[in-house]
């Protein structure tokens, strides 16, 4: 494992929007023999009690465009590590198709690399079912689960199944060399000039285009084939959710039926599926509610609980 003192932003407030944030968590390496080389960001919390919390990006995003806007509100309270998936930001390359099974037990794997098992699973969006995968085929390492805007499925409906079968259209977008322009319009309509995260929106699109396009035609398949209605109801560990209130790309109704079928404690947010860059202090806010009441759940005496960080003290 090796750190990458260039991967971890400088200190001071960024003056262009070409700037990364003026903070980002250090960036690793980590090789895991037989499995390849993973990028991930990561934060230590002075309190060795403190729980651990393993973040899972959506599809087409990365670790730092999805919790970006959550970085330091979670450092305050736990140790973290990002790691980007397959194909996606700095993920590691490779020429096997996507499946979220095997992302899933790269997670794994690089868990046990690090030796910072049990993990609380926080999975966004395309996360969630890689964070349900985790702990359906790796119970040992996860002690909780968090999910944020995503679903039990994606292709119950007609319409939903007539959705996917565009994907080859957005595979020639991102291959477009208008890619560039119609992010840039997007973020510079996402956010508002207000945000935090508005001297930065460049470099916000520069991260988007690390994407493989490829990949990202594969990830889109992946979804569209997972279902986990079956057998999401049987994880055993406590669980949270973050329900977008507004989101139009998953839907709320879906959202509250698989927080139902996890029996999950639920914060609702009035954002859409991108509010983790457009609501990003909404979205921190939330997520260390999420983080805290899932720690606050474990049993006394398990990696992250409540009652074994004050103990410590």
């Amino acid at each position: 494992m090796t750190t990458d003192p260039a991967l971890t932003a400088p200190s001071g407030a960024a003056t262009n929007a070409d700037a990364p944030p003026p903070w980002l968590p250090p960036g690793e390496i980590v090789r895991v023999d037989g499995r390849g080389e993973f990028f991930l960001r990561r934060h230590v919390h002075p309190d060795p009690a403190a729980p651990t919390v393993l973040l899972l990006h959506g599809w087409t995003a990365s670790s730092d465009l999805q919790f970006l806007g959550a970085y330091e509100a979670l450092a305050d309270v736990c140790s973290f590590i990002g790691i980007d998936h397959r194909g996606h930001g700095r993920g590691m390359r490779t020429l096997e198709p996507f499946d979220l099974d095997v992302v899933a037990d790269d997670a794994a794997a690089v868990v046990r690399q690090l030796g910072v098992g049990p993990v609380i699973a926080l999975g966004y969006s395309m996360g969630g079912p890689i964070s349900l995968h985790l702990t359906r085929a790796h119970p040992d390492l996860v002690s909780g689960l968090i999910v944020q805007a995503t679903a039990l499925e994606w292709s119950a409906t007609l319409r939903e199944r007539l959705v996917w079968r565009l994907l080859p259209i957005m595979g020639v977008a991102l291959r477009s060399w208008t890619q560039p322009l119609v992010l840039r319009k997007g973020t510079d309509f996402l956010l508002d000039e207000g945000s935090p995260l508005w001297p930065h929106r460049r470099w916000i699109v520069a991260e988007a285009m690390r994407n493989e396009p490829r990949v990202m035609i594969e990830a889109g398949k992946a979804l569209s084939r997972y279902d986990a209605r079956s057998w999401a109801k049987d994880l055993d560990v406590p669980a949270a959710m973050l329900i977008s209130t507004k989101d139009r790309l998953v839907k709320p109704r879906k959202q509250r039926q698989l927080a139902a079928a996890l029996r999950a404690t639920v914060v609702e947010v009035e954002m859409d599926h991108l509010g983790a860059l457009e609501r990003p202090v909404q979205f921190a806010s939330a997520t260390v509610e999420l983080v805290s009441s899932v720690a606050a759940a474990l049993p006394a005496g398990s990696a992250g609980s409540i009652r074994s960080a004050s103990d410590s003290n």
